[in-house]
């Protein structure tokens, strides 16, 4: 593990094929991996084995890391309601002290980003895949102060 990133994971799956002689097992990992600075990734990795494919969800989402704005008080720029799936997640900066109020999937995940105060509110699928693709999705969609100012025209 290199220095400064967290690693959760999130889900591990079993996936049964049938075949002739019976059944064969192979696993998938849902992983997402953090600095706690404002960097995250999310990946799934699949392998016959349960730590060959966290290794492996580790290595991917490493590379599809990106920088999550946050606010001095460690909490995020403003609302965010994303969907993906059926799943539908909502986002919400909270006061200092709050802490992390979440569910497990939301919960990891926000805390590799870094995160510290938030409120979140997952409608309709508790879908893991769904649900941390939603948080993804939500996040890479924050906008800080200062890039909605820039976008307007109006330097600060």
């Amino acid at each position: 593990m290199d220095k400064g990133f967290q690693e959760y994971v999130i889900k591990v799956g079993r996936v049964a094929k049938v075949v002739k002689g019976g059944r064969r097992f192979r696993f998938n990992a849902l992983v997402v991996v953090g600095d706690g600075n404002g960097q995250v990734g999310i990946a799934l990795g699949k392998s016959k084995e349960v730590s060959e494919a966290i290794k492996k969800a580790v290595e991917k989402a490493k590379k599809e890391m990106f920088r999550v704005p946050i606010t001095e008080d460690g909490s995020i720029p403003h609302i965010i309601q994303t969907k993906q799936g059926s799943g539908i997640v909502l986002l919400k900066p909270a006061k200092p002290g709050t802490g992390i109020i979440a569910g497990n999937t939301a919960r990891s995940i926000l805390e590799a980003c870094g995160i510290k105060n938030i409120v979140t509110k997952s409608i309709g699928s508790n879908n893991p895949f769904n649900l941390s693709n939603a948080i993804i999705k939500a996040l890479k969609l924050l906008r800080s102060k200062e890039e909605i100012l820039k976008g307007r025209g109006l330097a600060q």
